[in-house]
């Protein structure tokens, strides 16, 4: 094991062991370097790698400390290893949507307020308005974001949050290229949010899985009778010059 990766294990269990918590200070790097029976250039690099994944929050002039730990904080290190994912790979994370996404919406069954079910409701709603893309994106990353929140658990709704932001690009492009998608799109929104509102668990899971798999079985097929899946961020404006001009971008909403 190199030192380096030592010194992060060795800090890791002195929070884990409670002797750090959120917003602690750490000791000086000297006292903390020969506490730990490790060289203070090893400590240095240590505190930078936990300062990138957010476990450490170095204030210059000030002092090293440990940060809130909050699951947006952590998450953040996910985000940034899927914001190198080539378009490839975009069907790799709908996979991972496909198995958390069905979880959370168990588990809102069970938790769920009326009040985010009325928030629920308006996001529907809203979302079968005509819009700009970006607009009505904006309503699918609400509705998917509200059941991730009400089922209460930090991690899994900032991690499905930042899963479903890289996954954006691939959902604009079928809005702009597939026929008959909105209906449907809208209709399974719905189903979902009746599920939630009914406490069935099982079917809210079951609807949510149908959900994600539909736009990933599409770009799957497309992929097979294609090839490689393109640079969306090179397909999207082309597809838009030539798109249906009837809505057909609320299909976006997956």
């Amino acid at each position: 094991m190199a030192v380096t990766d030592e010194a992060i294990l060795r800090i890791k269990d002195m929070i884990l062991a409670g002797e750090l918590g959120p917003g602690d200070r750490l000791p000086p790097e000297k006292e903390l370097s020969e506490r730990l029976g490790l060289s203070r250039s090893s400590m240095r690099e240590a505190v930078k790698a936990l300062e990138v994944i957010r476990v450490l929050d170095v204030r210059r002039g000030d002092g090293t400390y440990v940060t809130s730990l909050e699951p947006r904080l952590l998450s953040e290190a996910i985000s940034f290893v899927t914001d190198l994912h080539k378009d490839q790979a975009v069907l790799e994370l709908f996979e991972v949507r496909r198995i958390l996404e069905p979880a959370a919406a168990s588990l809102a069954a069970s938790r769920i307020t009326s009040e985010a079910i009325e928030e629920l409701r308006v996001a529907v709603a809203k979302a079968s308005e005509h819009g700009s893309v970006q607009e009505l994106v904006e309503h699918d990353v609400a509705f998917h974001g509200l059941i991730a929140d009400a089922g209460g658990n930090g991690y899994l709704s900032t991690l499905l949050q930042s899963l479903s932001g890289h996954t954006t690009r691939a959902r604009i492009w079928r809005g702009l290229t597939q026929e008959n998608s909105v209906t449907r799109t809208l209709a399974e929104h719905s189903a979902i949010v009746d599920a939630l509102e009914a406490r069935d668990a099982m079917l809210a899971q079951t609807l949510t899985a149908a959900h994600i798999f539909g736009v990933e079985q599409w770009l799957r097929q497309w992929s097979q009778e294609n090839g490689p899946i393109p640079d969306f961020r090179d397909v999207i404006p082309a597809a838009s010059a030539v798109a249906p001009q009837h809505g057909n971008v609320a299909a976006t909403l997956d």
